[in-house]
């Protein structure tokens, strides 16, 4: 099927991975990620890092499911801006674009093995690029707040499995509790039973007899 441009024409998130080496490597092909998230996280920090902001371009989508099979993700000055007429033909005035013909992306597909791969790159960019202190440490300190959020929220998930493996336990011992109860009434009433079995035989003679 042919290539759709995302809607969301430029973005730089601010999401990571929990394994933050990841991102200190230069994309190249080859690399593998566990999703089509973790490739576009992975490219947008490095955008970051070295100075210009990430574009979602185009996919390839499956024609039988429509599922995404391939994905590009580029420079944010990727392409050209395009004049747009007015209502009765003249051409309004262009706001000033940002679009200068950039070539750098990398492309990932979706490999059998369940893996999305990095099959290209172009690192070069016609443009300068740009890394302010600022942005650097805002990078950074996001990290350091992900990773703190991160920690948090694993401490809570163990307390929380702790307390509900308390009340499986409980439960687990009043079923056991109730199991045992539970055999000595049938044993009770077995021994009761056969009690009343030498009753039953008399019972059973004495009938015969008298007919």
């Amino acid at each position: 099927m042919e290539d759709e441009e995302d809607p969301a024409a430029t973005k730089n998130s601010s999401n990571n991975t929990d394994d933050d080496d990841d991102f200190d490597i230069e994309p190249r092909e080859g690399i593998e990620f566990e999703s089509e998230d973790a490739a576009k996280m992975f490219y947008d920090d490095y955008s970051r890092r070295i100075g210009f902001v990430m574009r979602i371009m185009s996919c390839r989508r499956s024609e039988k499911d429509g599922k995404i099979l391939a994905r590009r993700f580029g420079c944010n000055k990727e392409g050209h801006c395009v004049s747009i007429r007015g209502k009765f033909g003249s051409v309004r005035k262009p706001r000033p674009s940002t679009r200068e013909g950039c070539k750098a992306m990398i492309h990932v597909k979706y490999d059998r093995s369940g893996k999305w791969v990095i099959t290209k790159f172009v690192k070069e960019h016609n443009h300068p690029l740009v890394v302010s202190p600022r942005e650097a440490r805002q990078t950074l300190d996001e990290k350091d707040k992900r990773i703190q959020e991160l920690t948090i929220e694993l401490r809570n998930k163990k307390r929380l499995c702790a307390a509900y493996r308390e009340q499986l336990d409980a439960f687990a011992r009043i079923v056991e509790e109730h199991s045992d109860q539970i055999a000595k009434k049938v044993e009770k009433v077995v021994n009761n039973l056969k009690e009343f079995e030498p009753i039953d035989r008399e019972l059973l003679r004495s009938s015969q007899d008298a007919v």
